[in-house]
């Protein structure tokens, strides 16, 4: 699952993962805020979810938010940090708080593949 308020990261992330999709190695859905999200995943959504990709900078509940719930309740879920600004505080938050790993923008894609293929 996706989690950012842009909604053109939807149409990015199915662009970039079409080929995967296809193929059926990835299925990508969407929340487009950390409510929205945990709205999900508390209607029993986390038995076909394996990662969850999650923006720091949200309106409303922002991606460490996110992250401390997600790891307090479902604590087996993988989770990814996604983030514009490089910046050590941020990182420490969310290594602290149980991230998987900690990704800065511009993505890159081939690398994020790999690692999702991985698990």
């Amino acid at each position: 699952m996706i989690v950012d308020d842009e909604q053109d990261v939807q149409l990015l992330f199915q662009q970039k993962f079409r080929r995967e999709s296809r193929q059926n190695q990835v299925t990508l859905y969407f929340a487009f805020s950390g409510e929205e999200a945990l709205e999900q995943l508390q209607n029993n959504f986390t038995k076909c979810l394996s990662l969850i990709l999650t923006d720091i900078n949200m309106p409303g509940m922002n991606g460490l938010e996110l992250l401390k719930i997600i790891k307090e309740k479902f604590p087996n879920l993988k989770v990814f940090i996604i983030t514009a600004y490089d910046d050590n505080t941020n990182y420490q938050k969310a290594k602290n708080l149980g991230a998987d790993d900690y990704i800065t923008k511009p993505i890159e894609f081939n690398k994020l593949k790999e690692k999702i293929l991985s698990l």
